[in-house]
């Protein structure tokens, strides 16, 4: 190029020493501008060309085996709280579990239904007779043979309250099938092997997400001999055939994967290992990943995703927005037991400011229970705008005109609907201190914060969900339902509303969705009169990545699954 333009310029000298003057010197300067356009032009399309050729040739030359090997380290905010998948709710679990476990179905990044390890599904005429069949040839990772007995060994451990590895809450298992094995409302006939690799389900009564529970990642099957072996010690040795398998954990600092290196999917995962690195600190997480001490960062301060923008090397990532973020009230507290307390509570606190200043235009303030990216969602809710001198009246209506003393629990680490929580309840304290209430922040790390409020330890609780399955009823029916309000509860509002629990009970055993949508609707707006919670925000949550990383594509229910991620930089 320097070259082209030497010789340009030597002539352009050549024509003005010669031609002094006058139009000839004019129309010389005119023929010399278009010949620097057209050498411009040339060797912009060189440029391009070789662009072009360049990244076809650096996509020709990263063969699948150069795929292969090198260690990701992912870092988050807070540790794991177990590795037993039935036994676990939070995020934090889940992204470990769903890769070394599997579901006999999951949801892909478009939040659809595909095969997992089972390959086809059919269902009886009156549905209630489900039949599977099964994946072959797929080992556990203690190499023990997966087929339908063991689907049928760990659905006997899930459901049977006497079956003697029926060890732990099993949680998710009693709000999605109506209970446990023996219990009026149980959900499940029976679960049968029809074959090596044929499995029947038979339901007691209709039931329109029954499929997405299979794809949920706290049924994920573990191996039977595992279970045998480890029993209620399985958390700390999870065995499934998932495309990693369980290494080492050290608690508060890294859990370690490795590569399955017999999984059923051919030439995959890439990764030899995959460390998950617990940094609680979102500046310090962010500095690590610019230090190259980590490779992929979830987790940050909302206005630090300027800082990525422009730090070459980096590449700023959103997770599509499947959550929501509120505040929870204890209402079997008093004076939380008081729904014009709850109101006016909602009315004290600015939420619009809340996400204006902590989520960087990466969230929008919430008014319902489901986010508007599910059906279902209703739109049409009125919302409890700020309004400071309306709160203060409903307060004193309730008895408390000079107001009360109270505590507002928050966890340490930040998550996707809580990008930092600390600073989110200091605007909450501030806003409540406006009408009366004095607010003393608890703070707590993630386990010992689960631990708690669902043992009802709070008064008030900043908490959120992200979505495990495409369905209203995931949202609602764990989080807010009478069923699941005795401790330990995962409805750590402790809302016991028989009228929404009827509601959201129909809705899951209505068929039609237009009709479920209605009763969706209707438990919405029931929702927004009791005001359990403080709506927050619904989020996008952003995280970073160094540039070498490839093939990473955050999920929308946070569960992301690394089979298909690489370095470029090996």
């Amino acid at each position: 190029m320097s070259i082209i333009f030497g010789i340009y310029f030597r002539y352009v000298e050549e024509i003005n020493e010669k031609h002094i003057g006058g139009k000839r010197v004019k129309r010389n300067l005119q023929r010399s501008m278009y010949l620097l356009l057209m050498l411009l032009i040339l060797l912009t399309a060189c440029s391009e060309s070789t662009k072009e050729e360049s990244s076809e040739n650096n996509v020709k030359e990263m063969t699948e085996e150069d795929k292969q090997g090198g260690t990701l380290i992912y870092g988050r905010g807070a540790d794991s709280v177990g590795l037993d998948p039935i036994n676990v709710t939070d995020g934090e679990s889940i992204r470990i579990t769903h890769n070394v476990f599997e579901t006999l179905l999951e949801y892909d990044d478009n939040l659809e239904l595909q095969p997992k390890l089972a390959t086809e599904y059919s269902s009886s005429e009156d549905g209630l007779t489900w039949t599977f069949q099964l994946r072959e040839g797929v080992k556990f990772h203690d190499g023990t043979d997966f087929n339908a007995e063991a689907v049928v060994f760990n659905f006997e451990r899930w459901m049977d309250p006497e079956n003697p590895y029926h060890q732990g809450d099993f949680p998710y298992y009693p709000f999605l099938y109506g209970g446990f094995k023996g219990d009026e409302n149980h959900l499940i006939e029976h679960v049968k092997a029809t074959g090596d690799y044929e499995l029947e389900i038979k339901l007691k009564r209709k039931t329109a997400p029954f499929l997405s529970y299979l794809a949920i990642s706290m049924f994920g099957i573990a191996s039977p001999a595992a279970i045998e072996q480890y029993g209620e010690e399985l958390y700390e040795h999870p065995v499934g055939t998932g495309p990693f398998q369980f290494e080492e954990w050290s608690r508060n600092s890294t859990i370690t994967l490795a590569k399955n290196p017999n999984y059923w999917m051919e030439g995959k995962p890439y990764l030899d290992k995959l460390i998950y690195q617990v940094i609680p600190e979102n500046a310090a997480r962010l500095n690590a990943l610019q230090t190259g001490e980590i490779d992929i960062l979830d987790g940050m301060n909302a206005g630090d995703t300027n800082i990525v923008e422009e730090t070459e090397g980096l590449e700023l990532q959103k997770r599509p927005s499947f959550n929501i973020g509120y505040m929870a009230f204890n209402m079997e507290k008093e004076p939380f037991d008081d729904p014009l307390v709850r109101k006016a509570i909602s009315m004290a606190i600015n939420k619009e400011e809340i996400v204006d200043a902590f989520y960087n235009g990466l969230a929008d303030p919430a008014t319902s229970p489901l986010p508007p990216s599910l059906w279902g969602h209703n739109a049409e809710l009125e919302k409890y705008d700020y309004d400071v001198e309306e709160a203060k009246k409903l307060l004193a209506e309730a008895g408390f005109e000079n107001g009360f003393e109270t505590e507002l629990y928050t966890m340490s680490n930040p998550r996707p609907y809580l990008p930092e929580p600390m600073k989110i309840a200091e605007a909450i304290q501030s806003d409540l201190a406006e009408i009366g209430i004095t607010a003393e922040i608890v703070s707590m790390e993630w386990a010992t914060y689960l631990e708690d409020t669902k043992n009802g330890k709070h008064s008030m609780a900043m908490y959120g969900w992200t979505g495990v399955m495409a369905d209203p009823d995931n949202f609602l029916y764990p989080n807010l339902s009478k069923t699941n309000a005795e401790v330990p509860a995962q409805n750590i509002a402790f809302y016991k509303s028989d009228e929404f629990t009827s509601l959201i009970t129909e809705a899951r055993e209505t068929i039609d969705q237009d009709k479920r949508t209605e009763l969706y609707k209707e438990a919405q707006q029931l929702f927004q009169e009791d005001a359990p919670w403080v709506m927050l925000a619904y989020t996008t949550p952003p995280l970073a990545q160094s540039d070498y990383v490839e093939g990473y594509k955050p999920h929308p229910m946070s569960n992301d699954l690394m089979t298909d991620v690489y370095l470029s930089n090996q």
